[in-house]
């Protein structure tokens, strides 16, 4: 759509015609009236990750006074608030996510395959969800059974468990760069909003699709026989296929995203960086707002001011419902254009306490929301449900382990996991345990005689992937520590299972940056088999570790819930492990 000033719209607008052709009385007809321009709110959403709860942890924000303080965001229920409040401020409206809806969620969702976070989305009045990387987590045939409902089994827990006649999402998947065997893709490409307003139909055109890596970051089984196109072909093609049905305003939702050093809600794009960067270089000038995610940043970019002719806002409201996207489009409906926009990311904030014992109190920089009392029913009869296997006692631990960090950071949570590991396949002969970082979900916290419940592990690694113990030569084992620093994907670094370290050198060249490694202080010997664990998402090639698939002789052992929670009850308190299994050189 060719984009004119506000200024010359708005004249254009001004403007009437006079009909001096007399009717058949022989009177003139009175002139057109005026057309004024239509506001149409859109909730941006994005990484939603089930979190139908308020998350454990309060963000720390400013108060508006100069100091930082403690708030307690999220929660389904208050999200619906929030969303509702956006939608009150104007006559049209529309939701929209852009991705991660689903996948790595807290116990409350996950427990029961993610459909209380399509139910609460339901109720809440999302209209599009552009899939992420993590709906297909389970497949895209289960991905399929959300969207559409019913209670075909794809995985090892039983759907249905609360409702049992599961409806699927009343709102569209879309995935425009997802492509079947035969052609088509998995879910729309892209769809339309149309709003009947009195200066004519409004038409928005939604597109949705995911990053093109997304069967690097999931289990491969999951998406066999899917093809992930890029990700900027594929939004030009649907938006000539949306010109040609004549939307007056273009929206992309795409799960890939940007990084900031600036505010939530600082409009500047300081430090803007990220690989969605990329995309938008190649995107058609005519697309309107990219409501992005991801990253799990939260962010506001002009990104004229990157590039002047791409006059588009690119968006993301954070993590887990903390923040949404208030975005406003004017739009004149008769010349299809969109005369003016703007975005503010809002802190869903709680109010009152959100979860038992918080002493958190409202920050009076931002709104607090009560929560929707429908969303708040629906939510509790999902928590009440898991609750048993939520606060079943597991074992005790030493202390905090604290939140995964950068993916080459070595925790002791990481190491606690792979120790479980090595433990949950010693029958298999396994001699080393190797553990995604990618795969650490949050912080271990304990109670504070140091008990940690299923609830706990749970939030850790909510994937219920199995544990394959494989056969690897020493050889292949150090061409898979190799590609841990390669150029093909982003860097990641393993945990490691107790005896096992290694050492690198990113200065080095690719191929050549595994400095040492060794087993119980001996180093690996290329022509000897070793016996290594991993969880079945690395075994089939995930997070791009295809020498996993290497491997021989394969044994399948429990899930990795389950040899945690083994390990855990193995002595009276588990010892958080020291540091020191993995050194980077010259870091």
């Amino acid at each position: 759509m060719t984009r004119t000033t506000f200024a010359t719209a708005l004249l254009a607008l001004s403007l009437t015609a006079c009909a001096t052709a007399p009717d058949g009385a022989g009177s003139v007809a009175p002139p057109h009236q005026t057309v004024e321009p239509v506001t149409v709110k859109i909730v941006g959403l994005n990484d939603f990750h089930g979190n139908i709860e308020p998350l454990r942890r309060p963000l720390t924000l400013p108060d508006g006074a100069g100091n930082q303080q403690e708030v307690r965001v999220a929660g389904a229920a208050y999200l619906a608030s929030a969303v509702a409040a956006v939608e009150a401020e104007a006559e049209y409206s529309m939701v929209i996510a852009a991705g991660d809806l689903i996948g790595a969620s807290p116990l409350a969702s996950s427990y029961f395959l993610d459909e209380p976070a399509i139910g609460a989305m339901n109720r809440l009045g999302l209209d599009f969800n552009a899939v992420g990387n993590h709906e297909f987590d389970r497949g895209w045939r289960e991905l399929k059974r959300i969207q559409e409902g019913g209670c075909e089994k794809h995985s090892l827990r039983e759907p249905c468990a609360v409702e049992p006649d599961f409806g699927g999402a009343d709102f569209a998947f879309l995935a425009a760069n997802v492509v079947m065997p035969d052609g088509s893709t998995l879910f729309p490409a892209y769809s339309i909003k149309r709003f009947d307003t009195p200066a004519g139909e409004l038409a928005i055109g939604v597109i949705g699709l995911t990053l093109k890596d997304t069967p690097t970051l999931v289990t491969p089984s999951g998406v066999a026989g899917l093809t992930f196109g890029d990700e900027a072909d594929a939004i030009n093609r649907a938006v000539e296929a949306l010109e040609a049905e004549g939307v007056d305003a273009t929206v992309v939702a795409i799960h890939q995203g940007l990084y900031t050093e600036v505010g939530f809600n600082d409009k500047s794009c300081g430090g803007v960086s990220g690989a969605l960067l990329d995309i938008l270089a190649r995107v058609d000038p005519r697309v309107d707002l990219v409501i992005s995610g991801h990253t799990h940043r939260a962010y506001v970019c002009d990104y004229s001011a990157i590039d002047a002719s791409r006059e588009f806002l690119v968006t993301s409201a954070g993590y887990g419902g903390s923040f949404l996207t208030d975005i406003t489009l004017t739009v004149d409906p008769a010349h299809g254009e969109v005369l003016a926009k703007s975005a503010d990311n809002r802190v869903v904030q709680v109010s009152g306490p959100a979860v038992e014992g918080d002493t958190t109190t409202s920050n009076p920089a931002f709104p607090a929301y009560a929560p929707n009392a429908e969303v708040a029913g629906y939510v509790a009869q999902y928590v009440a449900a898991a609750s048993e296997a939520a606060s079943r006692p597991v074992g005790r631990i030493s202390g905090e382990a604290r939140d995964p960090g950068p993916a080459t950071e070595e925790t002791q949570l990481g190491n606690l996991i792979a120790d479980a590991q090595l433990f949950g396949t010693s029958e298999a002969g396994a001699q080393i345990a190797l553990m995604n970082n990618s795969g650490v979900r949050t912080a271990l916290v304990p109670a504070a005689d140091g008990t940690v419940s299923y609830g706990d592990i749970y939030a850790v690694q909510p994937f219920g992937n199995t544990l394959i113990t494989k056969s690897f030569t020493g050889a292949q084992l150090i061409a898979l520590l190799e590609q841990q620093f390669d150029d093909e994907g982003f860097v990641q670094t393993f945990s490691t299972s107790e005896g096992f370290e290694f050492s690198y050198d990113m200065r080095r060249p690719a191929g050549g940056r595994l400095v040492s490694a060794t087993l119980d202080g001996e180093p690996i010997d290329p022509e000897k088999t070793y016996r290594v664990t991993m969880n079945s998402f690395l075994a089939a090639g995930g997070d791009s570790f295809t020498v996993f698939e290497q491997g021989t002789e394969v044994t399948v052992g429990a899930i990795d819930l389950d040899a945690m929670e083994a390990y855990l009850r193995e002595v009276d308190i588990r010892q958080l492990p020291d540091l020191g299994r993995v050194t980077e050189i010259g870091g």
